[in-house]
């Protein structure tokens, strides 16, 4: 599945970058690296990375934020993070279309079409409603009701600190088939219908210390799929 995943990004145009080292360089915010952005930083806020533009990899993390999950089928506390990277190139529409392409082309994963749901930022008095990436999702013909608008705690991205490049995201999820909790269950909810395998974040803003929000001057892709969340369940 690796190899399978850097061959498809490379077909697209991205370089293959080595993973860094799981203790984090000139990154005061946290212990280890716990998400395949980290050691990519600097380049997200506008530094050029000589790989290029396009950028794929596959990060070794360590978490201990949802260290009381552990040992379910969707939850480790060590793994490696598989990322594709857009510096200033490309943004939404081309993201998800690689992303679903890679989901459900026979060529790739093959996933059922109608086992995948989608959730995108529904804004606040903050941040808009990212209508964009609903529009790229329906675009590919996903069905509208595979798409659920949720808030800023499960579709808006920002390290740890609270502070660095930020964006909101798309988050795809596997349907593992089991019957619903209720009338109100969706991607967000915790009963274990709904598996997350892949996050795209849409860098677009940069918080500084202060507390103000920038704009940044190019916006970045960072995707993250974590290959032990979907081997739970396919």
């Amino acid at each position: 599945l690796t190899k399978m995943y850097f061959d498809f990004f490379k077909e697209k145009g991205h370089t293959l970058i080595p993973s860094a080292s799981i203790i984090p360089e000139n990154d005061p915010t946290v212990l280890f690296t716990s998400a395949g952005m980290h050691p990519l930083v600097p380049y997200l806020l506008g530094e050029k990375h000589p790989g290029g533009k396009r950028l794929v990899n596959v990060q070794k993390c360590l978490r201990t934020g949802d260290i009381d999950e552990v040992g379910d089928v969707s939850h480790l506390t060590f793994f490696e993070m598989l990322g594709n990277w857009s510096l200033g190139d490309y943004f939404k529409k081309e993201s998800i279309k690689f992303s679903y392409e890679f989901l459900t082309s026979s060529k790739y994963l093959s996933l059922d079409k109608e086992r995948l749901y989608f959730s995108c930022f529904k804004g606040d008095n903050e941040f808009a409603k990212d209508e964009e990436s609903y529009n790229a999702w329906i675009s590919e013909w996903v069905d509208p009701s595979h798409i659920f608008f949720l808030p800023r705690e499960n579709n808006f991205w920002i390290l740890g600190s609270g502070i660095g490049p930020c964006g909101p995201d798309t988050e795809m999820f596997y349907d593992t088939l089991k019957e619903p909790c209720g009338p109100n269950c969706d991607p967000s909810c915790s009963c274990g219908k709904y598996l997350e395998i892949w996050n795209n974040v849409f860098m677009e803003y940069n918080k500084k210390s202060d507390g103000t929000i920038i704009k940044l001057e190019k916006p970045n892709v960072d995707t993250g799929m974590g290959l032990e969340r979907t081997l739970g369940v396919l």
